[in-house]
């Protein structure tokens, strides 16, 4: 069984039809019954597809810090599947692929996700929080991504603490959806050990953030052809002859590939025939400014 998450928006990503602001199910507290065990209301799991093993990598805990509930999860080691991730994903997830398929609908521009956490890695495990807000482009027929983070936990918090991660905005749109996704490992790629785990309480957006662009420079990064499937072209004749770093980062924020160039030529043509399928963002930074695009890979 495939137990490596690929944490990628795909280019067709469906939207839960919602008027609510807030995060669904924030703190907790609902769960539907399955019979042997729960599922997490409004967030999808692996629950369902280990529980013919008998074993859960999501499970509702007591007493909550906010209400009566929060959640609980843990990497497992599941038999005929191998060691699988504690996940949870505010949204639904494909579980062929492990791979978000949809959000919540959502419009704001948070500058922060709050809420209480306890988490420990096993090994050189290391869990995460990513957040991705995205608008759909009617006119480039893909997802545009407004804002990202990917947040790896670092060492360890064995009693519950507060937690603020700080959202980081590509450019001054709105978004029309939110997804959130919890894990117990495999930041970075790391290998995902059994006993990891990270619990959560109270997740809240806080603060607002208006009209503010991540883009230090006027300047528009011309990419094609996009999408593509191996060969991707930037023109990078506006840098004149500068330095520069390429950045790749997929749509929660997370660092894909990082490409140190001496001295910008007119065309550069970077290979991401290797990437999974799903949408990037493009960084090129030179002499302190930030030039950004999204490209789709088939």
């Amino acid at each position: 069984m495939k137990n490596k998450i690929t944490l990628l928006l795909v280019c067709a990503l469906s939207i839960v039809v919602s008027n609510a602001q807030t995060i669904p199910n924030a703190s907790f507290e609902n769960w539907t019954s399955m019979g042997s065990y729960n599922n997490l209301d409004s967030w999808s799991t692996l629950n369902d597809m280990t529980a013919s093993m008998s074993t859960f990598t999501c499970v509702k805990g007591t007493p909550g810090q906010v209400g009566a509930a929060y959640l609980k999860l843990t990497s497992k080691n599941v038999s005929g599947m191998g060691i699988m991730p504690g996940l949870a994903v505010c949204g639904s997830v494909d579980m062929a692929t492990l791979q978000p398929t949809s959000g919540f609908a959502f419009t704001d521009r948070p500058s922060a996700l709050t809420g209480k956490w306890q988490f420990m890695a096993s090994g050189a495990d290391q869990g995460f929080i990513a957040i991705a807000l995205t608008k759909w482009d009617n006119t480039m027929m893909m997802r545009d991504t407004i804002a990202s983070v990917y947040y790896p936990l670092s060492g360890m918090a064995m009693s519950w603490a507060n937690f603020s991660i700080p959202i980081t905005y590509l450019n001054g749109n709105d978004p029309d959806s939110c997804i959130i996704i919890l894990s117990a490992s495999q930041a970075n790629g790391a290998t995902t050990a059994a006993n990891s785990y990270l619990y959560v309480d109270g997740l809240n957006f806080t603060g607002i953030v208006a009209n503010i662009a991540h883009n230090s420079s006027n300047m528009n990064l011309v990419i094609f052809p996009n999408p593509t499937s191996d060969k991707l072209n930037i023109d990078l004749s506006i840098l004149n002859n500068k330095k520069a770093t390429i950045k790749i980062v997929d749509v929660t924020g997370k660092e894909i590939r990082s490409i140190e160039i001496q001295s910008v030529i007119e065309k550069t043509q970077l290979d991401i025939s290797d990437l999974p399928k799903g949408n990037y963002i493009l960084k090129v930074i030179s002499s302190g400014e930030v030039i950004t695009n999204n490209f789709i890979k088939q």
